[in-house]
């Protein structure tokens, strides 16, 4: 028996017209940066480093002519130290049509650092994506997916169109910088199941368990994940790296489900910025998160303020999802 999906009500959203739900392919360019900012002593083990930068030297190209061949714009998140080991890597996928977004400068640990921290990481990355491809990028995914509190403000200061970064919703929305704010991003939320990591990355002593997931299982759940996506009418992002998902049969299998995603009537399958752009345009609440503070745990307890919907024409707000 076949169940009709439920849509993400907390996030309603229209697509263009002849559409019914959107998906994007997404690359995340990690390259070595990803383990010297785990451990700057990596840069030691020559085979660790052999292993990252496969992702530009081999992977990179590969899926740019898997998307060629499928006739795919997608999204790059390119660390600003990649652009600078690699700037024709980096305009070759420029020259492809594909969109360029911010990660970082060195995937730097995000957790904990202070906002002046954070704003030299973005202004390093911006200045390393202009200097390798000539690009002033409108989309931004944190390292690890890791968003603190005063990123959205810092994101707008420069300019920034959305983040993909935040992992509570099925469907793009508008949300509020900063209390106070007058200042909003669009967010295109993540999914951990919709992240090659988690599937395929092992390196010993680096990362993994040491189980490397069949590309073919893979293949099924993603495939499952979208057709989910595409009948509640919301965005599929599907988020890879591609020193994991650019080597030989998990390139095929990600064919594999471009084709099919691609056949999925009334998919939209585009950039992240072009979603985040029909999502400025078209939709006009705008919402905030709701936050925890612990001042003295235990002894002073909790205090939540709960995420509201801000609603156009000055209404008053609606209680959000928690």
């Amino acid at each position: 028996m076949n169940f009709p999906a439920f849509a993400d009500t907390a996030h309603p959203i229209t697509w263009p017209e002849g559409h019914r739900a959107a998906a994007s392919f997404t690359f995340d360019v990690d390259a070595e940066s990803c383990t010297i900012a785990h451990d700057p002593q990596s840069t030691r083990r020559m085979s660790l480093m052999t292993h990252q930068s496969y992702g530009p030297k081999v992977a990179v190209p590969r899926i740019l002519q898997i998307l060629e061949r499928q006739d795919i714009q997608a999204t790059f998140f390119v660390p600003g130290f990649t652009a600078e080991c690699y700037p024709d890597v980096v305009r070759r996928i420029a020259d492809g049509g594909h969109e360029i977004a911010h990660h970082g400068y060195l995937h730097e640990p995000m957790q904990g650092i202070d906002a002046a921290t954070e704003a030299r990481y973005l202004d390093r990355g911006l200045d390393a994506l202009a200097k390798a491809a000539g690009v002033r990028p409108t989309g931004y995914r944190a390292p690890w997916w890791e968003l603190n509190w005063h990123s959205a403000a810092l994101l707008a200061d420069r300019g920034f169109l959305y983040d993909s970064s935040l992992l509570d919703g099925d469907a793009p929305y508008r949300f509020s910088v900063a209390e106070a704010d007058s200042r909003d991003l669009v967010e295109i939320p993540v999914d951990w199941a919709l992240d090659d990591w988690e599937q395929y990355a092992f390196y010993p002593g680096v990362t993994g368990s040491g189980v490397i997931e069949s590309p073919a299982k893979v293949l099924e759940m993603w495939t499952l994940e979208a057709e989910a996506h595409h009948a509640a009418g919301s965005c599929f992002v599907l988020t890879n790296h591609p020193f994991i998902s650019g080597r030989p049969s998990k390139a095929v299998a990600l064919e594999q489900l471009m084709d099919r995603v691609k056949s999925m009537d009334g998919m939209w399958v585009t950039t992240m910025e072009k979603i985040a752009q029909h999502t400025r345009d078209t939709v006009q609440e705008i919402h905030t998160h709701a936050r925890i503070d612990v001042p003295a745990f235990p002894d002073t307890g909790a205090r939540f303020t709960p995420a509201t919907v801000l609603q156009p024409q000055g209404t008053a707000p609606r209680p959000g999802r928690i």
